[in-house]
């Protein structure tokens, strides 16, 4: 198996995880939602912006890339945040429509990643301005790794809420081996 198909993978267990994660959180209440848990991101809606805003700014990054990746030409048009902690959207059904337009944009980017783009490094800065030069593969896979690490936070504030997100595993999207 090819690290692309490792990341188209990824890219589709992440957007089945969303719509498990903004199934269950759809359940709450709108104060539910934006009561300050104790979490990172304080909300359940304040962890779901921090997961959009982080993906929003790597994949700006990402399409500074010098293939010019044609899925990310959407984002040109969208701001890139100014804190980890921007509050994108505070009504949960414009996150969500969001959310699933953005795992769409994802989903196209990695189909159009090439072993040659997976072998090659991004320059780029973080959020204070510092500059990196780091492996591009390695950066798609911290990608999605940060998605995961924070839809677990959100895993278990729902769970604290009484609502059980059900199988949450990668495993469940590995194929069988033939």
């Amino acid at each position: 198996m090819s690290l692309k198909s490792n990341f188209i993978l990824m890219a589709e267990y992440n957007k089945w995880m969303n719509e498990s994660i903004y199934s269950a959180a759809s359940r709450l209440s709108r104060d539910s939602l934006l009561e300050n848990k104790g979490a990172f991101f304080g909300s359940i809606i304040g962890t779901l912006n921090h997961i959009l805003v982080a993906d929003v700014i790597w994949l700006k990054r990402f399409a500074s890339h010098p293939a010019n990746f044609s899925s990310l030409n959407c984002l040109s048009i969208t701001p890139l945040p100014e804190q980890l902690d921007s509050i994108l959207f505070s009504d949960f059904e414009k996150l969500k429509n969001e959310r699933t337009r953005l795992d769409g944009v994802i989903l196209k980017f990695v189909d159009q990643l090439s072993d040659k783009h997976l072998g090659s490094n991004l320059s780029y800065r973080n959020t204070k301005g510092v500059p990196y030069k780091k492996s591009f593969s390695y950066l798609i896979q911290h990608f999605f790794n940060h998605q995961t690490h924070h839809r677990g936070q959100i895993s278990t504030l729902l769970s604290q809420s009484g609502i059980d997100l059900g199988e949450t595993d990668l495993l469940v999207k590995v194929p069988d081996a033939w």
